[in-house]
């Protein structure tokens, strides 16, 4: 492999941002299928691959979904062309004979709920920041939150009780005027060591 451009760089990471304001250009099917297939190549442990996608687009979802968020994110989450519902599957393992092929884990997760529950949450957490990165390289932009009511959600979306939320994310053509000023990070010192 060999590193990636600058600009590449820039965009995924140094110059990407937080949205918080979205231009009112639509986002076609092709565009969504398009970030869950470079989000979906993310590693997870045995390829389990939990995370699972919500679409939210229409106004009638919206309007399912924004009464359910905290009040700084209704207003940013209505007008944003499409917020994403990003959840885990509790009962991923069932997918493992496909999906993972080389050996047989699928018992093991089903004797041990505790670990089934960690898996989930890790490996679906995993792919959803894949997702934002995959959003980024589309060149489009990403807002993320969690400012909402985890179990509301859940019912309303999920009312099975498979699927469980985890954070929601606004993707569209990002409008800068929204954006907060850069905030500083930690330093390598501050956050890193090498043993």
């Amino acid at each position: 492999m060999t590193a990636l451009s600058p600009a590449a760089l820039d965009q995924l990471f140094n110059n990407a941002r937080t949205f918080n304001k979205f231009t009112d250009q639509a986002l076609s099917d092709e565009q969504l299928q398009a970030i869950y297939d470079l989000a979906k190549m993310a590693p997870t442990a045995f390829n389990a691959s939990p995370a699972r996608f919500v679409f939210v687009r229409s106004e009638e979802a919206k309007k399912r979904l924004i009464p359910l968020m905290m009040e700084g994110n209704q207003a940013k989450s209505m007008a944003a062309p499409v917020t994403v519902i990003v959840a885990y599957d509790s009962n991923f393992q069932e997918h493992l004979p496909t999906l993972f092929p080389a050996m047989d884990v699928k018992g093991m997760f089903d004797a041990n709920p505790a670990m089934t529950e960690t898996t989930a949450f890790r490996n679906g957490s995993l792919t959803g920041a894949y997702f934002i990165m995959a959003v980024r390289a589309l060149g489009l932009d990403a807002g993320a939150m969690s400012g909402f009511d985890n179990t509301a959600v859940d019912k309303e979306f999920f009312p099975d009780g498979r699927f469980k939320s985890n954070f929601l994310i606004n993707i569209g053509h990002g409008d800068a005027s929204g954006n907060y000023p850069r905030s500083p990070r930690l330093s390598f010192d501050e956050a890193a060591q090498i043993l």
